[in-house]
């Protein structure tokens, strides 16, 4: 996975229902792209942020939404689903890991097993 802002480069492993359902993508959808707008062209940055925009306003969403809350979201779930700082900062590409530390000082769980013998 390639980063903006010049994070760690990581590879995050698809699912086999991932993989099967960009193989039936490829095979329905005549673009070598896997994210095309309506008009078949390649999903631009800011149509991106549009989509979300409109996706938060149709879900009745009080907040603003943007695309980086959808990274914000991954890295809390996996936070919240006990996996170590660590491993974190790697998949997200974190070169700082005080960029990681925000996911896991929220994580409601993360003593639940703290003194199990």
């Amino acid at each position: 996975m390639r980063r903006v802002k010049n994070g760690a480069p990581s590879t995050h492993p698809l699912t086999g229902l991932e993989l099967r359902a960009l193989r039936r993508l490829q095979r329905e959808t005549p673009s070598p792209f896997v994210f095309v707008s309506e008009r078949r062209t390649p999903f631009s940055t800011d149509g991106f942020r549009r989509m979300i925009e409109r996706a938060a306003k149709v879900a009745k969403l009080r907040i603003k939404c943007h695309p980086h809350m959808l990274r914000h979201g991954c890295g809390f779930k996996l936070a919240n689903d006990g996996h170590d700082t660590r491993s974190l900062q790697g998949y997200l590409g974190h070169k700082n890991i005080q960029h990681t530390t925000k996911y896991t000082e929220l994580a409601p769980l993360r003593f639940r097993n703290f003194w199990q013998d």
